[in-house]
C-alpha cells in the first residue's frame, strides 16, 4: 500500500463508501420492497417518462441486460407500463409507480443527505459536490490507455 498516490487513495475511498452506501440504502429500501437499482430506475422514468428501454439503460445505474429483468418486475409490480408506440416500447410510471415515488422519495432522499449532512457543514458539502462534478466530468472523456 505504500506505493499508492493520493489519485488511488481517494478512488479507493470512493469505492468504499459507494458500496456501503448502497448496502445501506438497499437495506433501508427493504422496507418499501425495492433495491437502490429499481428506486433509481423508478426515479429516471418518473423525470423523463415516456422513454424507451435503450434510453432508461443510458440514464440509470443498471446494464442493459439488468434493465429488462427489472422492468418485468417493475410492471408485474404495477409500478410501470410498457406502450407499444409504432416499433418502440415506450415505458411511463403508472398510478401506484408515482405513489410509491411519493412515499419513498423524501425518506430516501434524507437518508441519502444524512452520509453527508451528519459529518460535513453546509460549505464543506458544496465544496465536496463542486470537486466530485469537475471529477465526474473528467471521467465522462475519459479514455484507457494504450495498451
Amino acid at each position: 500500500m505504500r506505493n499508492n498516490t493520493m489519485g488511488s487513495l481517494v478512488w479507493l475511498r470512493l469505492m468504499r463508501f459507494t458500496n456501503r452506501s448502497n448496502q445501506l440504502s438497499n437495506d433501508f429500501l427493504k422496507r418499501f420492497d425495492l433495491t437502490t437499482a429499481q428506486f433509481d430506475v423508478l426515479m429516471q422514468i418518473h423525470v423523463y417518462q415516456p422513454l424507451t428501454q435503450i434510453e432508461l439503460a443510458e440514464k440509470a445505474t443498471v446494464t442493459q441486460g439488468g434493465i429488462s429483468r427489472m422492468l418485468v418486475r417493475l410492471e408485474k409490480e404495477g409500478y410501470i407500463v410498457r406502450k407499444q408506440d409504432w416499433k418502440t416500447k415506450m415505458i411511463s410510471l403508472t398510478e401506484k409507480g408515482e405513489s410509491i415515488l411519493e412515499e419513498v422519495l423524501p425518506v430516501q432522499l434524507a437518508f441519502q443527505s444524512s452520509f453527508f449532512d451528519d459529518v460535513l457543514n453546509e460549505e464543506e458539502t458544496k465544496t465536496l459536490f463542486l470537486l466530485m462534478t469537475r471529477v465526474h466530468k473528467n471521467s465522462q472523456k475519459k479514455e484507457l490507455p494504450p495498451e
